[in-house]
């Protein structure tokens, strides 16, 4: 999973040049030179005696783009939270590779340097947004635009051995279309694999953990059945959704896409079924039964 899920930033690819910039791409769109722009300076206020104000860029260095403008670089911001930056540079150069290689294929076919330059602008002026990524308004703007929202592993995976990439990554020299066949599969089935781990893993620690602690804590109100309050209508509903997960997992897929897809789209939001009645009843057991550590207990131990 990716770092903030769906936040930092969003799973929709766009590139944040500022608002400088974009009005200079849109320039020379229009007919403009290409040279012009300049990364203009500012300082910012430190608001502290003892601090001097820092240099910084005009630009907003927006946290919520996949692909901002830093003033003298672009930032990939996109990588997973357990994962390598190796093959994200690699297909980032690979998508710069491809990009400059069809400038060179303009140029040489007689398009004048600046033309070249224009056209490909315009083709990909789509991907520019120098908005809020975060806002409930850019999921449907993209889509206008045609930008994939591809917000789940499997939906990516999806796209890594699609004739398109295979296209790009054998024009480029970097990955046969077998090669992309098998990072697909070893992705799909490491994907599968750590989703299968945990979902055994939390029924385990629900049917051994969880639910014996339920039992013993509504014990306790037998003789004031009425202080129980929702208890046992809580601790019942854990059994039941523990149960239909298990039914779910039962009938999981062996094809490799489709059984990453059914772990994402049925099997994740039974699990998260589960975690809600479970965290529900962390609040009702007493504390002496909770089975397992608390987040109160994990971060603040080193308080007691």
């Amino acid at each position: 999973h990716r770092l903030g899920a769906q936040e930092a930033p969003p799973a929709i690819i766009s590139l944040y040049p500022g608002t400088g910039f974009e009005a200079h791409v849109d320039a020379i769109i229009k007919g403009a030179p290409l040279l012009g722009y300049k990364a203009e300076k500012a300082s910012a206020d430190p608001r502290a005696s003892a601090a001097m104000p820092a240099v910084c860029g005009v630009e907003d260095r927006n946290r919520t783009a996949p692909f901002p403008f830093c003033g003298n670089r672009f930032e990939f911001r996109a990588v997973g939270s357990s994962q390598s930056c190796a093959f994200p540079i690699a297909v980032c150069n690979t998508i710069m590779a491809s990009g400059m290689a069809a400038l060179s294929s303009l140029i040489e076919s007689g398009t004048s340097h600046r033309d070249a330059v224009a056209k490909l602008f315009k083709q990909n002026r789509h991907v520019i947004f120098t908005g809020n990524g975060y806002s409930s308004e850019w999921p449907a703007e993209a889509k206008r635009r045609g930008l994939p929202n591809l917000n789940t592993t499997p939906l990516a995976l999806a796209t890594l051995n699609s004739k398109k990439a295979k296209a790009l990554f054998s024009e480029m020299g970097i990955f046969t279309p077998e090669e992309c066949d098998a990072r697909a599969e070893a992705l799909l089935e490491n994907y599968s694999t750590t989703l299968g781990v945990e979902v055994s893993t939390l029924i385990q620690m629900v049917e051994s953990g969880i639910l014996p602690a339920c039992v013993t804590d509504l014990a306790t109100y037998e003789a004031l059945p009425g202080l129980a309050g929702e208890r046992k209508g809580t601790y019942s509903s854990i059994k039941t959704e523990v149960d239909k997960l298990k039914g779910l997992l039962a009938k999981k897929p062996r094809d490799l896409q489709k059984e990453a897809t059914y772990l994402c789209d049925v099997i994740r939001p039974q699990m998260l079924a589960v975690r809600k009645l479970v965290d529900k009843a962390e609040g009702l057991l007493d504390k002496n039964l909770y089975p397992y550590p608390t987040y109160e207990e994990l971060i603040y131990a080193h308080h007691s």
